[in-house]
């Protein structure tokens, strides 16, 4: 699942990191993200690797963050991750269209405006054997 997610950075969590059984280092850091929602959400995401570098984040930030959201089973529990794959900064509030953009979500495209929605054409209908006039029809319409 892909997303994009804006809101102002409230904490930045410590850098954890380690060993993998391979051999090779890994690090990891999450941070809390307050949506501009009517009633904001706190969300806690994570950067990987590289990207805790390359993102550099920092609190008080505005951000928008495209994650990727993935659950996995481990000993009969589920643990949900949220991944951030890109970082903007500079984030507007979506003209309070909350936390998340719906373009993004595979509906359709989104929600399309108002005026969007007036440019669609309308749909034409082929004549049909229905249309014809039937004879002692004395309906009115």
């Amino acid at each position: 699942m892909d997303l994009k997610i804006q809101g102002r950075i409230i904490a930045v969590l410590p850098e954890v990191g380690g060993v993998s059984k391979a051999g090779n280092t890994w690090k990891k850091q999450e941070y809390v993200l307050e949506t501009f929602d009517q009633y904001p959400k706190k969300i806690c995401f994570n950067a990987f690797g590289a990207k805790v570098d390359e993102f550099a984040i920092q609190e008080g930030e505005t951000l928008t963050v495209s994650v990727d959201i993935e659950s996995r089973e481990f000993n009969g529990r589920w643990y949900t991750d949220i991944r951030a794959w890109r970082v903007e900064r500079g984030a507007d509030t979506m003209s309070g269209m909350g936390g998340y953009d719906a373009s993004q979500q595979g509906i359709a495209g989104g929600v399309p405006s108002f005026a969007q929605a007036q440019q669609v054409p309308a749909p034409t209908m082929a004549p049909s054997q229905f249309d014809a006039p039937v004879e002692g029809d004395d309906l009115p319409f």
